[in-house]
């Protein structure tokens, strides 16, 4: 008898940036602590926590769907592959992602009963929080710089407003004094 369940979470990363990691080996490896390799094309050879899962790439959709086979070591010779689709959606948190893990035999429940957590949601969530605080710290220089280049360019502009003004005031005065004078007569002298 198999058996599929569907499990969900957010991640605090892109959809595009989750698919990425999964479908390569390093950084497979690294968002769930494990040793993988991992393919990016239809038909490739996967692995995942060392050599205890193996599978194939059934289909793949950059930055929205894995299709792949998923066999652990605990399988028998009898049981057919499991298959898993993992789905992701971006919301306003990250990416909701969905896994549905099809065809799964019926004595291998662990792997709903916490596997999936333990072993990918929990360290993926980790991996993904870490980067997202990273990329926060490495804008906030950039913001800052940004910022005071902004305050640089008004400062300059009232400068140079300020040396116009001055200019034109002291181009005025020049102009009025190249004017000659007329000459007052006093009452007296015109007699």
């Amino acid at each position: 008898m198999r058996y599929a369940y569907t499990l969900t979470t957010t991640l605090p990363a892109a959809a595009d940036e989750i698919y990425a990691a999964w479908v390569d080996s390093h950084a497979h490896s690294e968002m769930t602590g494990a040793q993988a390799t991992q393919s990016d094309e239809v038909g490739g050879a996967v692995s995942a926590w060392g050599d205890y899962i193996s599978g194939r790439n059934l289909e793949l959709v950059p930055g929205e769907r894995i299709v792949q086979t998923w066999r652990t070591q605990d399988f028998t010779d009898e049981h057919e592959d499991s298959i898993i689709t993992v789905t992701l959606e971006e919301v306003a948190e990250g990416t909701l992602l969905t896994l549905v893990h099809s065809n799964v035999p019926k004595e291998q429940t662990s792997y709903e009963r916490g596997g999936w957590q333990e072993h990918y949601f929990e360290p993926m969530q980790e991996y993904f929080g870490k980067r997202a605080a990273g990329k926060k710290k490495a804008a906030a220089p950039k913001a800052k710089a940004k910022a005071k280049a902004k305050t640089k360019a008004k400062a300059a502009a009232k400068a140079k407003a300020a040396k116009k003004k001055v200019r034109v005031g002291a181009a005025a005065k020049a102009k009025s004094a190249k004017k000659p004078r007329a000459r007052r007569r006093s009452a007296g002298a015109r007699k």
